[in-house]
């Protein structure tokens, strides 16, 4: 057992990025004191963007936890509808694929920067809550839970305790490498061969958006794509995932009549509407994407994580923000079922780990989707019979994408569920070319045989 949960003594929480703002209003709400240290100056006041994606597709997981803080109606405000994927080909006709059986639901995109600071301005409310700026934690004491804290101001460095430490300080978080030095803790981290760089479609002169605003733009090309997410503004974040390095690359996209030349020849459509693509691409830096994974999650009661800083996963399955959010929701939850950190942090590892490993493939393999198979005809019967599949058998026949991005289901089982659905959706694909030829007895056979539930 360890030490108690207490309303008497301070949590320390380390970042005030989108998961540790919400989880300093969880704590809040509860009547916690928390110190929050964040390395970065207050957003609010200042843009530290820094070439990370300016908008996110927040759905069923991460709404949830909105509601479970009283912000749900705030956020809807700040949401555009997504009801699915928009197709652009070389000659630039399209092709909608919804995300649903019947194209009505959506996930949605919402600006990161407002809605960490509708966040924070939310904690702010609680005089229980201090947000300190421009403090770096640097190490964490696993023995005895003091926090190493740099004043990145003048490079001073301090101490602080708590009662225990929630770090969520990103991908490359400090408090868990400190927490990779004890006894057997696994850790991965895996780069994709492809990076990305952030470029974008601005308004209409009427403030209007120049493509269909309730929609993914997808221009897939094999091994490379380009996307596009709507703004409030009427503009769209427009982001290129490219190979790192080689001969077709970032690294040899290196002058205006490179860059030009990709564009021209594979995503003319998207070059008409980027009127700044030579300044937007050498301006904005080339972002990574990588895999982290670590298991356990806490060490004793003087540390747990959160968000990236317990699991990064790469974007392809919009669920990276999410993912975070239910980590907060779920510890949330679990602080009301313990007495004491030890047992909190066990049962919320016991949750959340496994989940956090089925996100992060799953992204993986999302990515491939999106940038080989979307266009790919085979492909296309099968997706149309999985939504068949969904209207004549409500609630046994579950896509992986309703599972993760439209419900609160372990992400664990739609991982098995998404294995499972492949097959029956081969199965039934065999030796057909239209969705009117699906023989639905067999379906019914497959659902029943292979199914868990």
């Amino acid at each position: 057992m360890g030490r108690k949960i207490n309303k008497e003594e301070p949590i320390i929480l380390l970042g005030a990025g989108l998961a540790g703002s919400l989880m300093a209003l969880y704590l809040a709400k509860k009547g916690f004191l928390v110190d929050v240290y964040e390395r970065r100056p207050d957003l609010r006041a200042a843009d530290i963007s820094s070439g990370r994606s300016i908008n996110l597709a927040i759905s069923a997981r991460g709404l949830n936890a909105m509601k479970e803080v009283g912000l749900d109606n705030e956020v809807a405000e700040m949401c555009i509808p997504m009801r699915g994927r928009i197709i652009h080909d070389r000659n630039g006709n399209t092709e909608f694929q919804p995300y649903s059986k019947d194209g009505t639901t959506a996930i949605n995109s919402i600006s990161r920067g407002d809605l960490n600071c509708l966040l924070m301005d939310e904690a702010d409310k609680f005089n229980t809550i201090k947000f300190n700026f421009q403090k770096r934690c640097i190490a964490v004491d696993m023995k005895t839970g003091l926090a190493l804290i740099r004043d990145e101001t003048n490079h001073q460095t301090f101490e602080v305790t708590g009662q225990t430490v929630i770090a969520s300080d990103g991908a490359f978080s400090l408090a868990r490498n400190s927490m990779m030095k004890m006894p057997r803790f696994n850790f991965s981290q895996s780069y994709l061969s492809h990076s990305y760089k952030e470029l974008s479609f601005p308004p209409t002169i009427n403030g209007g958006w120049q493509i269909e605003k309730n929609a993914l733009h997808i221009w897939p090309r094999g091994h490379f794509m380009l996307i596009a997410l709507p703004n409030l503004d009427g503009s769209f974040t427009v982001t290129l995932f490219y190979p790192h390095k080689g001969h077709n690359s970032f690294a040899s996209l290196d002058n205006p009549e490179k860059v030009r030349k990709l564009f021209i020849e594979e995503f003319p459509d998207a070059l008409e509407l980027i009127p700044d693509l030579d300044k937007e691409y050498f301006e904005n830096p080339v972002g990574d994407l990588l895999t982290i994974k670590c298991d356990p999650w806490h060490y004793e009661d003087r540390c747990v994580l959160v968000g990236d800083s317990a699991h990064a996963i790469v974007p392809f399955y919009g669920q990276g923000m999410n993912a975070a959010f239910e980590d907060c929701s779920v510890l949330n939850a679990c602080i009301d079922q313990e007495s004491d950190w030890t047992s909190t942090f066990e049962r919320y590892g016991s949750l959340r780990v496994k989940n956090g490993h089925a996100i992060a493939d799953m992204a993986i393999d999302n990515y491939y989707e999106m940038r080989d198979r979307v266009d790919d005809e085979d492909w296309k019967l099968r997706k149309k019979i999985e939504h068949k599949l969904e209207r004549e058998y409500p609630g046994k026949y579950i896509s992986r994408y309703e599972l993760i991005s439209f419900t609160h289901r372990p992400y664990a089982e739609a991982l098995e569920r998404g294995i499972i659905n492949d097959r029956i959706l081969r199965k039934l694909a065999e030796g057909i070319d239209s969705i009117d030829n699906v023989d639905l007895t067999l379906a019914e056979d497959l659902m029943s045989r292979l199914l868990p539930f």
